[in-house]
């Protein structure tokens, strides 16, 4: 495992982060069984991954359940990242979900904790005091936030420094390069990369869009026609799946599993920390693992950027997957 420092902290992170929101079972996702999680989460652990990501969302809390009795009497061996719902951005309801976390992980402390989602109608200096004060009492290490666009992470960064942005993420999802990676390079801000598999569209489980189920066929790859989805929007389903061809002949020219190749092409990134990708048995968790030591040549790396390019400027720079109307105000 190869691993790399979190901006602004001591600590060095595995470059592979385990992410826990598939741990607690949904519509997106489908069922799962616990004792085949905490299978999982030991074999991450025995693979040299440290830095496991989670909210309190991922099953009303489930997840955060699950995690902390897989890791309990292992505490001091891992890093463990959490974050609480746009709806608990009041000063009161940040310390109260801090501390529900807290005795769900099974522990004094969550190492960073992350504003799930920007919310507008509460003053960021009153969420970001809380914090602060969280962060006082010894209950949380540091402070990032997720699906922060360039005006939110502007403002955020007048009052304090998160040390991470938390961010969709991969070949098929390339959004964030037009602004806000760049700035987060810039202010030394670790980029985080979640769904860098584009909900398992990187998985080479589907060879065409009917194929993916209503539960994950949501984001705004997808014709605004399909069942669940919110964006309103007409998707790329033509060029999402035709990138999907193309990145399957190179992962199969070099001797990769697709996935492979796409976390390798995210480590590739400057400015990027951690990949933080799901995991829900423990021969997934030792192939995300074995990523880490792989090193693609800058070719591969432009090859697999000219692929997705086409999937890249039909979706824009909108770094929300889910909604046409982005909820982080992205420019």
């Amino acid at each position: 495992m190869r691993y790399a420092h979190l901006p602004g902290t001591d600590w060095n992170v595995s470059v592979i982060a385990m992410g826990c929101w598939a741990l607690a079972g949904d519509q997106t996702w489908g069922p799962q069984d616990e004792a085949d999680s905490i299978a999982t989460i030991h074999a991450a652990l025995d693979a040299g991954i440290n830095f496991f990501d989670t909210a309190e969302l991922y099953g009303a809390g489930l997840a955060e359940e699950v995690l902390g009795k897989a890791l309990y009497g292992q505490r001091e061996k891992v890093f463990i990242a959490s974050k609480f719902n746009w709806e608990n951005a009041r000063y009161e309801k940040v310390i109260l979900s801090c501390e529900a976390s807290l005795r769900r992980l099974r522990s004094d402390v969550i190492d960073l904790y992350q504003i799930h989602w920007a919310n507008w109608e509460v003053p960021f200096e009153e969420t970001w005091s809380a914090l602060e004060e969280l962060k006082r009492q010894g209950k949380i290490r540091a402070i990032g936030v997720c699906n922060f666009g360039v005006k939110d992470l502007s403002a955020i960064l007048s009052l304090g420094k998160p040390v991470t942005n938390q961010l969709p993420y991969g070949l098929l999802f390339r959004a964030i390069e037009y602004d806000i990676l760049p700035l987060c390079r810039e202010k030394h801000i670790g980029v985080l990369c979640y769904s860098p598999l584009t909900i398992g569209l990187l998985t080479g489980k589907y060879k065409a869009p009917d194929e993916v189920p209503p539960g994950r066929a949501r984001t705004r790859h997808f014709s605004c026609s399909r069942p669940l989805t919110r964006h309103g929007e007409p998707g790329c389903e033509a060029e999402t799946f035709a990138a999907i061809r193309e990145i399957e002949k190179v992962a199969e020219q070099l001797g990769l599993t697709v996935v492979q190749l796409a976390l390798a092409w995210l480590l590739a990134q400057q400015g990027v920390t951690s990949v933080v990708n799901g995991m829900r048995r423990p021969s997934q968790a030792r192939e995300n693992a074995a990523v880490a030591d792989l090193t693609l040549s800058p070719e591969v790396v432009e090859q697999l950027r000219k692929i997705t390019d086409p999937v890249k400027e039909k979706l824009g720079p909108n770094p929300d997957m889910w909604e046409g109307s982005a909820r982080s105000r992205f420019r």
